[in-house]
């Protein structure tokens, strides 16, 4: 998947935003607007085989990554570096 240029800081910052459990893709298409799929691909790339491979079996099925999925609406933390 071919992936838009990224400054490196916000590379970063997308990557720290989907290893957070509670930050859900949607949040990260918002404010960056990378589409889920483009998020895995950034992960792919940039982690090493093992760490993606971790971070995929963590992340999938999970109801917090998903809005949709998600059994509460409001109220929880949310970081400060991020927008929505």
């Amino acid at each position: 998947m071919k992936l838009p240029n990224i400054e490196a800081q916000i590379k970063n910052r997308v990557i720290e935003m989907a290893w957070e459990d509670r930050t859900p893709f949607e949040a990260i298409e918002a404010q960056f607007g990378l589409s889920e799929k483009q998020v895995i691909a950034l992960m792919r790339q940039q982690m090493k085989p093992s760490s993606f491979k971790m971070w995929r079996k963590r992340v999938t099925g999970r109801q917090t990554k998903h809005l949709r999925k998600r059994t509460f609406i409001s109220g929880r933390f949310r970081s400060q570096n991020q927008n929505n």
